[in-house]
């Protein structure tokens, strides 16, 4: 079968972008199947393409993927109204091409929700068949978080989301609270299939090199934080966390902070202003470049900001990338992901907004590194048994080409 794949923000591992959408098209094709992949440009993202766009627009093949790159650059530094307009280009840049090329099945992953759109159009117009991907419950995760208030606005993307989940012929969600939402909105259960964010074993699996930040001493329990820096993500815990840290003259535990965002700007300032010399802020870097740093650290920080919506209804790459990678994991939100570490023993999940049980388990990590070492091989396992991504695509490519 041919698949017109739609996703925004799609980037290969060359990216510091999550890279579940190469891997799945790598998965289509390695089954036999053709894939052409619709994308826009990001600040994060690697596309493979070099050539320059034409009618804005270039196309290439990367990996045997026949990718579409819209001339449509997005950053999370955007305001909502740039990145609002972004979005529209992209579905109506994306509706157009889908009614002109070839396409066995359409498949659109959110987000944003509007990339759903061109597959709705291709559902109703072409009786083509549309498999829709839920990343994020929206508009339920920006109402929770405020960003989002209009109530003109939600209602339109109430109504976007209703329609695209009753067009798709079939949905995959990427979390139990996705599943759970999604079915509540009206979907079958056996029209939906829980298929989370995978653990690239393999490619975590291989150690070429180590690399260590230049200001990190090689003594000292190294913490690494690698993901978007935003409002969504609660980092403002991680200073508090560091001041407490500081205070308790605890100068051997250092945390790094990988990635951007729109709040990088003033956690920088403020870690500056404090003059927390135990925190080290790094810009994002590739998935290539982030396992290096990875394979010298002790652990990894997954951290969201304390919203009831977030506790079940994410599926964060970067604790899927930690594991993959042998690391231990300190987790500060309830949910689907703390029940993991917890039951695997692969980590530490400690409650929302306090920063001091944050601080004491960073401190309970250094002091038992012996300990620190197993759960890092129960981290590996997690990955290589329950999530290993080989096993994930299978099921999703079943799921996404069955007749």
């Amino acid at each position: 079968m041919h698949v017109l794949y739609f996703h925004q923000h799609f980037t290969t591992p060359m990216g510091s972008d999550g890279t579940r959408s190469y891997e799945m098209a790598r998965a289509l094709i390695r089954e036999g199947h053709t894939v052409t992949l619709v994308c826009g440009s990001n600040s994060r993202a690697e596309t493979g393409l070099l050539g320059n766009f034409s009618s804005g627009k270039r196309r290439g093949f990367v990996d045997d993927i026949d990718v579409i790159e819209f001339d449509l650059n997005y950053s999370n530094h955007m305001n909502f109204i740039k990145r609002s307009l972004v979005f529209l280009k992209f579905a109506f840049n994306s509706i157009i091409l889908a009614l002109r090329e070839p396409a066995d099945v359409i498949f659109a992953s959110s987000t944003p929700l509007t990339v759903g759109i061109p597959g709705v159009f291709a559902r109703w117009v072409f009786r083509k068949t549309f498999v829709f991907e839920v990343r994020d419950l929206w508009p339920e995760l920006p109402k929770k978080m405020g960003v989002i208030k209009n109530p003109i606005i939600l209602n339109l993307l109430s109504l976007l989301e209703w329609v695209t989940y009753h067009s798709a012929h079939r949905i995959i969600a990427l979390s139990p609270g996705m599943l759970d939402g999604i079915n509540i909105r009206g979907i079958d259960r056996s029209n939906i299939l829980m298929i989370p964010n995978g653990c690239d074993v393999d490619f975590f699996g291989v150690n070429h090199e180590t690399q260590r930040p230049v200001s990190v001493p090689n003594e000292n329990f190294l913490a690494i934080y690698a993901g978007t820096h935003g409002r969504a993500n609660g980092l403002h815990n991680l200073l508090d966390a560091a001041i407490i840290l500081e205070e308790q003259g605890r100068s051997d535990i250092s945390i790094v902070m990988i990635g951007d965002g729109s709040e990088k700007k003033s956690l920088m300032d403020r870690a500056q202003k404090l003059n927390l010399k135990s925190v080290i802020f790094i810009d994002f870097m590739s998935k290539m470049e982030l396992r290096k740093l990875f394979y010298n650290a002790d652990i990894g920080l997954q951290l969201l900001e304390n919203i009831p919506a977030f506790y079940n209804g994410t599926s964060p790459n970067k604790f899927f990338d930690y594991i993959s990678a042998g690391l231990p994991v300190i987790n500060n939100y309830p949910g689907w992901v703390a029940e993991l570490i917890e039951n695997e023993n692969c980590g530490y999940a400690v409650p929302p907004d306090d920063p001091l049980a944050l601080a004491n388990a960073l401190v309970k990590a250094e002091k038992n590194r012996g300990e620190l070492k197993n759960l890092g091989l129960n981290a590996r396992k997690l990955g290589m048994e329950k999530f290993h991504r080989h096993d994930l695509a299978k099921r999703w490519v079943e799921w996404v080409v069955q007749e």
